[in-house]
């Protein structure tokens, strides 16, 4: 069945969630195996790894229940404003100087002010007449006409996070709604940003749920997805879940391959906590990865991820 179902993509063919479904059952070598021929299929042995910079952490307004930064939870995180031009610029010249392609200013926030928008279009600015790197940008819910004004100043990515379920949402936030993440997806396209919109897993959700998340993806046409398993924060609402296994992640992203299999599947936060870093999960259909520390937690130093995806046979390449 795995191998009929993976000709078939080949040839075109999407799939739908009762497959989808039944393939949370199969035999998990089978599956690995089989999304890891997809992602070369659609992908060959090309990586893409990115850094980001906290740019401008807590005091979110958002009551998201797996955050550190929102203000709603007393969680021991260091509290800063947006960060100047200059430090912004330094951090990006030298994670290019490491090797990395693509980098992106991460803020915290439901979204940025005018002045705020104003003041990190000149940090872009900046980048670009220092270095090469491809820019992302994550902050928030921004209108159409902030994203103009981003695409202008060089970003060439926008990232926001489905997170989760259209069905399993409010349980994790109600401060915002899924449809304004939608709307917000769509207003970058408009714009004529590439997206980057994916989840976090462990929230509590379900195989489904996942599952149901990706085929909203795929409607919104996105191709680079980023999957965080949840790194729980003491003092916010999920402090006492349990960390997923290896397994169930490898499972996760290979089912991911198989909805979406030309897409750039991305480990970001949380990898760190799993027992091999990632390792047999790049051989499960994953083809990227956030390297370096996450917004408020520890991550795997860019020198030990290049080292780890180079002896897999990937080669570093923008995707």
């Amino acid at each position: 069945m795995l191998i009929k179902l993976k000709n078939k993509i080949i040839n075109g063919y999407l799939i739908n969630k009762a497959e989808a479904l039944y393939l949370s059952e199969c035999d998990l070598y089978e599956l690995c195996n089989t999304a890891d021929h997809l992602r070369f299929h659609y992908c060959g042995n090309s990586f893409d790894i990115c850094t980001i910079i906290n740019g401008k952490s807590g005091r979110c307004t958002e009551n998201c229940k797996y955050c550190a930064q929102s203000s709603y939870f007393k969680t021991d995180i260091e509290r800063y404003p947006l960060l100047d031009s200059d430090t912004i610029k330094k951090d990006a010249i030298y994670n290019y100087g490491k090797g990395i392609l693509r980098y992106s200013v991460v803020t915290s926030g439901k979204n940025l002010s005018e002045d705020e928008i104003e003041s990190i279009c000149e940090s872009y600015l900046d980048i670009k007449a220092s270095c090469d790197i491809s820019l992302c940008a994550s902050h928030g819910l921004l209108t159409y006409e902030q994203f103009l004004k981003l695409k202008k100043a060089g970003v060439v990515r926008y990232h926001n996070n489905l997170e989760t379920s259209r069905r399993y949402f409010p349980n994790i936030c109600t401060t915002h709604t899924y449809e304004d993440k939608i709307n917000t997806i769509k207003a970058a396209k408009r714009a004529g940003l590439e997206v980057c919109s994916g989840g976090i897993m462990g929230l509590g959700e379900t195989m489904e749920d996942r599952i149901d998340m990706v085929f909203e993806l795929r409607e919104l046409n996105i191709k680079s997805i980023p999957i965080n398993i949840l790194n729980p924060i003491a003092n916010t609402p999920l402090e006492d879940m349990k960390i997923l296994d290896n397994d169930e992640v490898r499972r996760i992203v290979a089912i991911f391959r198989f909805i979406i299999p030309d897409a750039v599947i991305r480990l970001a936060g949380g990898r760190g906590l799993l027992e091999d870093k990632g390792k047999s999960i790049f051989k499960s259909g994953a083809n990227a990865a956030i390297s370096g520390d996450m917004l408020t937690t520890s991550g795997i130093s860019t020198d030990e991820d290049m080292r780890i995806i180079k002896k897999i046979g990937y080669e570093v390449k923008k995707l």
